[in-house]
């Protein structure tokens, strides 16, 4: 019998200024030491923290092979980039990989602007993201 782990978490941040951002946050089990992170909403220096501590545990718990679904996010500021880059730094470290599914123009344009195309695999679907997993 195989358990899949699951787990959501939703947070809404109240900006200076008063506006509230919401954002929701899916990990689920794909694999031995791989897990899929799903973000809807906005990563910004507001979100960041708790998108970085919920990568980091899934990273410390030895899922080193990441697909993170970025399908759902509306906007991705350099603090949010930062998260990734770290993430992709620590499961390195491990021999790991993170793979982005990426369709959305506005966000794969900050990732070709950056040339962190060159570093992350980018992919339209998650199906494609998690064949080119290396474990």
């Amino acid at each position: 019998m195989v358990l899949h782990s699951f787990l959501t978490v939703f947070l809404s941040v109240r900006k200076k200024g008063g506006q509230t951002l919401d954002i929701r946050i899916d990990t689920r089990e794909t694999g031995d030491q791989s897990q899929t992170v799903e973000v809807h909403g906005e990563i910004d220096v507001y979100t960041s923290p708790k998108v970085k501590e919920i990568i980091t545990e899934l990273i410390e718990k030895g899922n080193n092979y990441l697909v993170i679904n970025l399908e759902g996010v509306r906007y991705i500021d350099s603090t949010g980039l930062g998260v990734l880059i770290g993430a992709l730094k620590k499961v390195r470290e491990k021999d790991g990989c993170i793979n982005l599914v990426c369709d959305n123009p506005q966000i794969k344009k900050i990732f070709n602007i950056t040339g962190l195309v060159r570093i992350f695999g980018i992919y339209k679907t998650e199906d494609e993201a998690l064949k080119n997993l290396k474990p």
